[in-house]
């Protein structure tokens, strides 16, 4: 008898034990399977940054963006780096989307700004009057009433499509400037409260819409704020004559103390 609850004992333990260690095998190969995937545009291949991939060619993809520097600080199985300088959504949707699949595990995008015209309004409002700048913020903003959203609808559908099982994460964008700051030349205070409006107005939509389909959406405005242009410790490029795609870009300061925050909170 005392033999048989021994036994028995013994037993119960050493299922108990496999249980326990088949769990963690379990929870090993879960981790150990993880998949991220990085969409968007030159604010995610880190346009600004510096240090490009040569193979990565005009989408001038580089490891101090944030997609990069997440993957390697928590090294997923897979990553997939396919944003590209110059995105917008119909690109994502034709040459992004790839690599994911249902092993899917993280996605992050940030689309949405080359759409509403971003390079035409700040071409604008560096070279015309305050006034011309204001009608080219406004003509962006009611594009981003009219048009964005369907143009979101379709690539977050895509997303999910190929991803059903991702957690996905949409970022905003920046504002570029710091109002009465300390910048004594450039562009006019209006012109400056403008282009931050319109980060503003761009963000709201894009928070909607990813609310819209069970995205979670990742502000950075909070991160960049005392970071602005003008602001005398910038994590933006001005503009730049010398690297004129590189203007109104995150430097790398700004990716890995802005945008790679953010992201690893929403992740």
């Amino acid at each position: 008898m005392r033999l048989s609850r021994f036994a028995a004992l013994t037993s119960s333990l050493l299922l108990a034990a496999g249980a326990a260690l088949f769990g963690a095998g379990q929870a090993s190969a879960a981790q150990a399977d993880f998949g991220y995937v990085a969409l968007g545009d030159s604010y995610s291949s880190g346009v600004g940054s510096g240090n490009y991939d040569s193979s990565s060619g005009d989408c001038k993809r580089t490891s101090r963006a944030y997609p990069a520097l997440w993957a390697a600080a928590h090294a997923p199985q897979t990553f997939s780096f396919t944003a590209c300088s110059g995105a917008r959504t119909d690109d994502v949707r034709a040459n992004q989307l790839a690599p994911l699949n249902t092993g899917t595990d993280l996605v992050s995008l940030t689309v949405g700004g080359n759409d509403a015209g971003f390079s035409d309004v700040m071409t604008t409002c560096v070279l015309q009057s305050e006034s011309s700048c204001v009608n080219r913020v406004n003509q962006a903003k009611a594009y981003v009433d009219s048009t964005l959203p369907g143009k979101l609808d379709a690539v977050y559908d895509a997303v999910a499509s190929r991803a059903p099982n991702a957690h996905v994460v949409i970022l905003g964008y920046p504002r570029f400037y710091k109002l009465g700051g300390s910048c004594l030349a450039g562009l006019s205070e209006g012109k400056r409260a403008a282009i931050d409006g319109a980060a503003d107005y761009l963000n709201a939509a894009l928070a909607k819409r990813a609310a819209n389909h069970g995205f979670r959406f990742a502000s950075v405005t909070s991160a960049f704020t005392g970071h602005e242009i003008c602001s005398g410790s910038e994590w933006l490029h001005s503009l730049n004559w010398a690297n004129i795609g590189e203007s109104y870009h995150p430097t790398a300061a700004g990716q890995s103390g802005g945008y790679l925050p953010v992201f690893t909170s929403a992740a």
